[in-house]
């Protein structure tokens, strides 16, 4: 049985398009482009998340190991993402399809209307038939700012498109129980959505060239399956491993989705790091709230005020043991929710229509 998207994201990791020497394997980037020319032949719209910039700027300049790291990661970045593209460029350009450049940072996702800003744009370009490819912009996102990975930016844009799949390219064949290097280890071909605990057989271990491990990996595509998006992780090494993942073809994991979540949930589910405020409240606002019953967060129910937000922002709902129990957009300031904070009849701090609880 095949796999039947209309929109997909793909996450090419740099463990894949880069060779042992640290240059970029341009003979694979250019298989993997003739397999999306293909499958965008088929009507299937194709969003690329690629790594590499780091890379490819390593192949223009040689750089005193001397020097500050942030600061090479700049400069090789900065290099590498136009050599990046304009290898991307020049290889769809084959096949008479346009590529884009659009680079983020995690700041784009942290306010509603560049959020949604980068939405249209993205939009107008697969309106276009232009295939938008996508990385973090490392000249500016440094430390604190950066996502965890281009794992975690996949996954932000899979929900902020409503794509049906999200297909992330390692360097392994998926998820194994155990070491992939032991023979003992096996693939795990499905998961459904009774959340394994994945730290307990996955290696933390990280590639030489990435930054997110198997772990990153697995728990972004359990979430990301939560929000209604199917996630394959699959080995970008293998010939026509996407041609094959999505005629279901080659051995892989699977998440299977489980249930769809509005746009603005989708949005607030991937914002736990940019939560700004955090607020506290007992248990049975907690009760209410992790029910089955539609519910919104009001001031009767709050305990404390963590720390400070204000309207429009996002923040995050802890209970009484500081353990969070979702994220939510802020109707009003913190300043506001203190001096209403155990009122009843009061205005819902976080409306339900923007409330997502984890778990």
């Amino acid at each position: 049985m095949s796999f039947n998207y209309r929109r997909i994201i793909i996450k090419i990791g740099s463990n894949v398009i880069t060779r042992a020497d640290g240059l970029p394997d341009v003979e694979r980037i250019s298989h993997l482009v003739d397999q999306i020319a293909a499958i965008k032949k088929q009507g299937i719209e194709v969003i690329l998340v690629s790594s590499g910039a780091v890379a490819s700027g390593r192949s223009l300049i040689s750089v005193s190991e001397k020097s500050d790291a942030v600061s090479i990661r700049q400069l090789l970045a900065s290099i590498g993402q136009v050599k990046l593209i304009n290898i991307y460029s020049s290889l769809f350009e084959k096949f008479n399809i346009l590529c884009s450049q659009v680079l983020v940072t995690k700041e784009d996702f942290r306010d509603r209307l560049h959020y949604l800003n980068m939405r249209n744009c993205l939009e107008i370009l697969l309106q276009h038939q232009v295939i938008p490819v996508i990385n973090e912009n490392d000249v500016v996102s440094v430390t604190e700012l950066m996502f965890t990975d281009n794992d975690e930016l996949a996954g932000l844009i899979a929900a902020m498109l409503n794509a049906e799949a999200l297909i992330v390219l390692s360097n392994v064949d998926g998820i194994y129980t155990g070491d992939p290097k032991l023979e003992t280890s096996k693939i795990i071909q499905e998961v459904n959505d009774e959340g394994l605990d994945f730290a307990s057989f996955v290696s933390s271990g990280k590639s030489q060239f990435g930054r997110g491990g198997m772990i990153t990996k697995s728990t972004i595509a359990q979430k990301t399956a939560k929000l209604g998006i199917a996630v394959h992780i699959a080995n970008g090494t293998k010939h026509n491993v996407l041609t094959d993942v999505l005629a279901n073809k080659i051995t892989h994991t699977c998440f299977n989705p489980t249930k769809k979540a509005s746009g603005k949930k989708k949005w607030i589910a991937h914002s736990e790091t940019a939560a700004t405020g955090v607020v506290q409240v007992n248990d049975g606002a907690k009760a209410v709230l992790t029910s089955n019953k539609a519910s919104s967060l009001l001031p009767v129910g709050i305990v404390d005020i963590i720390s400070d937000f204000k309207k429009g922002e996002i923040i995050k709902i802890v209970d009484g043991h500081n353990k969070t129990i979702g994220l939510g957009l802020a109707e009003y300031s913190s300043e506001k929710a203190r001096e209403l904070t155990g009122q009843k009849n009061q205005k819902a701090l976080v409306h339900y229509d923007y409330l997502y609880l984890q778990g």
